[in-house]
């Protein structure tokens, strides 16, 4: 389960790609690859096991500008999806 004191990092088998002929980053997997957007590369460039959930929703509302509710509640979304299909791991 992700939570705000979670420190996220890609799984082993996941990695994340810039794609130069899309300007996208990808997030590549054994056999698939998910195309991510902005926000989403964003997220997921922030996820090296260093930081926890919630300064990685602190520096996008920042960079953002939305308010921290929202991020949050996104980010964990977002998270909690990717570690469902064990594309991130959560570390406390």
């Amino acid at each position: 389960m992700i939570s705000g004191d979670s420190r996220p990092r890609l799984a082993a088998k996941a990695r994340l790609r810039f794609d130069r002929k899309s300007s996208r980053y990808m997030l590549l997997y054994p056999e698939r690859g998910l195309v991510l957007n902005p926000t989403a590369a964003d997220v997921l460039q922030r996820c090296t096991g260093d930081r926890t959930v919630d300064s990685i929703v602190e520096e996008l509302a920042l960079k953002y500008g939305h308010q921290t509710p929202d991020v949050e509640q996104e980010v964990k979304g977002f998270l909690q999806k990717m570690a469902d299909r064990g594309l991130v791991q959560a570390a406390l």
